[in-house]
């Protein structure tokens, strides 16, 4: 495994997932824009709502160690 992945799995994965989630979310909303299915627009939707908890638990987190 090349090295830049390896520092960012075992020191940033959370971070990673958490703008993957971001990502797919605006891909999958930008899809259900562009077609016009619900289904998309729904999954979208749900990705977005699973990031802002994961951004929200994360800030916690780094809230908790830091006290």
């Amino acid at each position: 495994m090349e090295k830049w992945r390896k520092n960012i799995l075992e020191h940033h994965l959370d971070t990673t997932l958490i703008l993957f989630e971001l990502v797919l979310s605006v891909i999958f909303l930008l899809v259900a824009y562009l077609t016009g299915n619900i289904y998309f627009r729904g999954v979208g939707v749900g990705l977005v709502i699973a990031w802002v908890t994961s951004a929200i638990a994360y800030l916690y987190k780094k809230k908790m160690i830091k006290s």
